[in-house]
This record gives structure tokens, C-alpha cells and sequence, in this order.
């Protein structure tokens, strides 16, 4: 193939443009994770960016469909700068380290996944390719979101605390020690970022080992503005 560029070529046709490819920030992660985890992406079709400086102050300015930072004492500067700007607002946010309990101090900006650390490929390629959708804004009908925000549960009598894992219209799922049993009636408070407290009625339609799943009640009107905070979340 020829490599030069004579005089002819500038009349050949111009190349159509290449399908944008979604872009990944790296924040305050070591050099192994940061390679590690650009792998993972880059086999999911999304590219990484190393945003070293002063990451907050990028984060408000330039477009990113997701951030992986590490849960440290700057993530609370990293994350409100995310959440406030335009650009960034609804961009899916990863942490890395500590447990889902201990990113329960940062539920008001909406974590939607956790790395463990110290990394390991398998599951982070696990996690990467699970999220992939929502970071490529591929979003099926009827999505769910991985958000984790702290949830509470009251039915059969008790009330519980748990941890958010994926949430929809229709539904949501949780992590926490303590289950009820598949049919029973209960009342479910969370908030979510910008979305004031949202109390709806459900039902367990489902049980795992440390989670289960609740879908609403379809004729309480409350959950129409989680509805409406989702749809919201998808079109942007």
C-alpha cells in the first residue's frame, strides 16, 4: 500500500466518519489498574482517559460517559464535579476499593458499581461487560440501572436496611443480610441523587442468597416519578 500522499490522492473521496466511541475517565488509580481496567474496556468497545491535575475541575468540562475513580478522601471533589456538570450529571460512575458498605458514605451521588480491590481481571471483566450497556447508552425498553443507594424495607413486620444493585420502573434489587420471603407485602424508601425520597409499595418476586428482588405495585401512583427520574436519566 502506498504511503505517501502525491497530488491525485487529494481528490480521492473522504472517508465516512467513525462511529464516536464512548470514553471512560481514570481517576487517581495506580498504573496496574489503570492498565488492567483500559483493557476491560477497550474488549467492550470503550475507550479510557488518565484525567491526572485536577480532576474536579475537568470533570465539569469535558464529556465522559463514565468515571472509575478510587473511593479516597478526594472522591467526594471528584463526584460532586461529575454530578453538577451538564456534560457529566448522569455519567456512570465506578469505585474502586473498600465494600459496597463502606461506598454507602458516597450513596448521594449515585456509585452505580463497585470494583473490588485489590483488582482481579475476571471479575472486573465481569463487571465492565455487565455495565457496558448502560456506559454505550444502548438502553434496552425496559432498563435497569446499576445505582447503589441505601434503601429501607418495611413488611412482615420489620425494617430492614439494605443496598441498591439495579433498579427500573418496574422494580428494583437489593443486597442485604436479611431477606423476607417470596409474596410478601412491603414498603420501600430511597432516594437517588437529584430524585427527592420516593416511598412505593411492593412485593418479593424473588430470593438469592444476601439479595432479592421487589417489584412495585403497579397501582401505587408514587412510583411514577421514579419513572419519570429514570426515563429522565436515559434520554440524557
Amino acid at each position: 500500500m502506498n504511503k505517501g500522499f502525491s497530488a491525485p490522492l487529494v481528490l480521492a473521496p473522504t472517508p465516512m466518519n467513525r462511529k464516536a466511541v464512548a470514553r471512560t475517565a481514570f481517576v487517581g488509580l495506580s498504573e496496574n489498574s489503570r492498565s488492567l481496567l483500559a483493557d476491560c474496556f477497550r474488549q467492550c468497545g470503550i475507550e479510557s482517559v488518565n484525567v491526572a491535575g485536577d480532576a474536579p475541575e475537568r470533570l465539569k468540562k469535558e464529556k465522559f460517559e463514565a468515571c472509575v475513580l478510587r473511593l479516597d478522601e478526594a472522591a467526594d471533589l471528584v463526584m460532586e464535579a461529575a454530578r453538577n456538570s451538564p456534560s457529566n450529571s448522569r455519567c456512570v460512575i465506578y469505585g474502586v476499593g473498600g465494600n459496597a458498605q463502606e461506598a454507602m458514605r458516597y450513596s448521594k451521588y449515585g456509585i452505580n458499581a463497585m470494583f473490588v480491590d485489590p483488582l482481579e481481571r475476571t471479575s472486573a471483566m465481569k463487571l465492565v461487560r455487565a455495565t457496558r450497556v448502560l456506559v454505550q447508552h444502548e438502553f434496552r425498553r425496559y432498563v435497569r440501572i446499576p445505582i447503589m443507594t441505601e434503601v429501607a424495607i418495611i413488611g412482615d413486620g420489620r425494617r430492614i436496611s439494605a443496598n441498591s444493585l439495579e433498579i427500573s420502573s418496574g422494580g428494583l434489587s437489593v443486597k442485604s443480610a436479611e431477606d423476607f420471603s417470596i409474596g410478601t407485602n412491603v414498603e420501600v424508601s430511597l432516594a437517588m441523587m437529584t430524585l427527592p425520597r420516593v416511598i412505593v409499595r411492593g412485593v418479593v418476586s424473588w430470593r438469592k442468597p444476601k439479595s432479592f428482588g421487589i417489584r412495585f405495585d403497579v397501582n401505587d401512583e408514587r412510583r411514577h416519578g421514579l419513572k419519570r427520574w429514570i426515563e429522565s436519566h436515559v434520554e440524557n
